[in-house]
């Protein structure tokens, strides 16, 4: 209970005013502040935006099955059972093993491949790779002491055109056109 008078709570309609009436309106008689909106430093240059490309990596203690589809660059050190289809370029590095297909803009072997690349357009085997099926590449770039077993298809503009279709159903490659089978 208490012994003095307490304020009243102000009323919720009410603005509250901080200031005589006659400060808050401006006379007519003076003019309405301007801002200058020109800077007055230079901005800094605005960088471009670009989009980083990422990269994936499986560990070399790893061991995935399944899929791989996207853009970036993967590198693989682990293991992986599965295709592998990225626009961007993959990476198996030394000890790392991948089985099945690849689709990738570049492609660097260091390690074991069972399994066909598709449409790379440059495709790397370094010493230590091993490679076991079918290469369709513009172009292939192979270290001594790399072993490669399979179908090797370099250098065409039009990898479809290169092929046609015999009365039996069979692919048949054109007469022009040199096979290159080495085995390890």
């Amino acid at each position: 209970m208490a012994i003095f008078n307490q304020p009243s709570p102000a009323k919720k309609d009410a603005a509250p005013s901080f200031a005589p009436e006659s400060a808050v309106s401006p006379a007519r008689d003076q003019q309405p502040a301007v801002a200058d909106f020109n800077p007055t430093q230079n901005a800094p240059p605005r960088r471009p935006v670009t989009s980083e490309v990422k990269e994936s990596l499986i560990a070399s203690n790893l061991t995935i099955e399944g899929k791989i589809e996207g853009t970036g660059h993967v590198r693989i050190a682990g293991r992986f059972k599965g295709d592998v289809n990225v626009q961007g370029d993959l990476t198996i590095e030394k000890g790392a093993k991948l089985n099945g297909g690849v689709r990738a803009e570049k492609v660097i072997v260091s390690g074991d491949l069972e399994g066909n690349i598709d449409s790379a357009s440059r495709v790397e085997l370094l010493d230590t790779a091993v490679m076991n099926g079918d290469l369709k590449a513009g172009s292939l770039t192979v270290a001594a002491g790399s072993k490669i077993r399979g179908h090797i298809e370099c250098g065409w503009e039009n990898k479809d055109a290169s092929h046609k279709v015999n009365g039996n159903g069979k692919v048949e490659a054109k007469a022009d056109k040199a096979d290159l089978e080495l085995a390890s």
